[in-house]
């Protein structure tokens, strides 16, 4: 089977966020399962670093970026993408393939794609990524509905299947917009031999000068207002009342957001307390897990949580919102903590894994296993190719 993958975006692209990596993931294991994986790709965030239209290997993935030009960018950080010679390669080589997958909506080279499926006949699946919740769409909401009623829509009515990460995600959106046709589940992956090579002990606290006595509480993700931000620093500020030996790391690019922490963090004094990294990726990225002790992600919403996973892969203890999309897996394996997004219920859920280390040793443990039985390359991949095989 041939798959053609359209994504606006596309590894190693990180600054995009989980997306970038989970894409990517689930091609390398459809590759390993024997599928032939092609990727079309705009060069947004990899100006300058990699050569476009023409096809390079990456991990067995067959992989073209196509330059283009932003507008409509209230539709996200890249805009539109629109990009004249992609389109010229999907009108010239789409029909060549079995099944055509796009992953995300709001952009051009999946709406492209999609008209040029519909005109050959092929099938395809669109996979939304978190963008059709409603807290997500409520942002900049006149435009983008606008944007879905006049293109959107059509292009999930018309799809031989919706992939949702997760069944909370699913449930939320897909009968909510009356869509009929047919929606699956299938993870995002995590490439579990990525982690197999550790860095040195202590790697990270060294570089940042953290002490081996002081407890880090990791948040890792974009510095973006739908993190939740607003809420963690607040807590972190009652968690230092009674563990004064605690450090908050911010551990991602700026994406607009970082100012405004800033200042929540000057107006609660607690400069000294936290510390901003800037994007973390390869050994860096391992060496914040590695080092830390428990991980934050109190998202006003997430349709997935990547960030999360690889936490768990690592056997960290994890506190959540229930905004994150796999808060149910979560909850049924015993792997973390889930609260609600509220200021003293994060801070307290904190303070209770900072102080029970025994409780946080057996929540990484039962988070380690979550991820080797539900994430893994394999398991996804089988998923997904059953879909296809039917589609088809």
């Amino acid at each position: 089977m041939r798959i053609l993958c359209v994504v606006p975006v596309y590894f190693p692209a990180f600054q995009y966020g989980g997306p970038i990596a989970s894409v990517h993931n689930l091609n390398k294991a459809l590759v390993e399962k024997g599928i032939e994986v092609t990727v079309y790709a705009t060069n947004a965030g990899l100006k300058g670093k990699v050569s476009t239209n023409q096809e390079i290997n990456i991990d067995g993935v067959k992989v073209s970026y196509f330059d283009f030009f932003k507008i409509f960018e209230f539709l996200g950080p890249t805009g539109w993408q629109f990009s004249r010679s992609m389109t010229v390669a999907l009108k010239k080589h789409l029909k060549e393939f079995d099944l055509i997958y796009l992953s995300a909506i709001w952009n051009y080279p999946t709406a492209i794609a999609a008209h040029y499926c519909r005109k050959y006949k092929k099938p395809y699946i669109v996979s939304v990524r978190g963008t059709l919740y409603p807290f997500t769409i409520r942002k900049k909401a006149w435009k983008k509905w606008l944007y879905y009623k006049l293109i959107t829509r059509n292009d999930l009515e018309m799809a031989s299947a919706i992939h949702y990460t997760t069944q909370d995600e699913l449930e939320k959106c897909h009968s909510s917009l009356g869509l009929k046709n047919r929606a699956f589940v299938a993870p995002n992956i995590i490439d579990l031999a990525e982690y197999a090579d550790l860095p040195p002990g202590s790697q990270f606290r060294n570089r940042y000068q953290i002490p081996q006595d002081k407890k880090i509480i990791l948040f890792l993700g974009r510095i973006h207002w739908i993190k939740g931000l607003d809420t963690l620093i607040p807590a972190f500020a009652e968690v230092i009342k009674k563990e004064p030996l605690a450090v908050l790391v911010l551990a991602g690019g700026d994406d607009g957001y970082k100012k405004t922490a800033t200042e929540l963090i000057k107006k609660r004094n607690l400069g000294e307390y936290v510390i901003f990294t800037g994007m973390l990726s390869g050994e860096e990225k391992t060496a914040a897990l590695k080092d830390s002790d428990v991980f934050v992600l109190p998202s006003y919403s997430e349709n997935f949580g990547m960030a999360v996973v690889e936490a768990m892969a690592f056997g960290l203890p994890v506190i959540i919102t229930r905004n994150v999309g796999i808060a149910s897996d979560m909850i049924l394996a015993k792997a973390g903590l889930v609260v609600e997004k509220e200021e003293k219920e994060l801070s307290e859920a904190i303070l209770k894994i900072l102080a029970n280390p025994d409780l946080a040793k057996e929540m990484g443990q039962r988070g380690r296993r979550l991820v080797e039985t539900e994430f893994s390359g394999s398991a996804v991949a089988d998923k997904f190719i059953e879909v296809c095989k039917e589609i088809t």
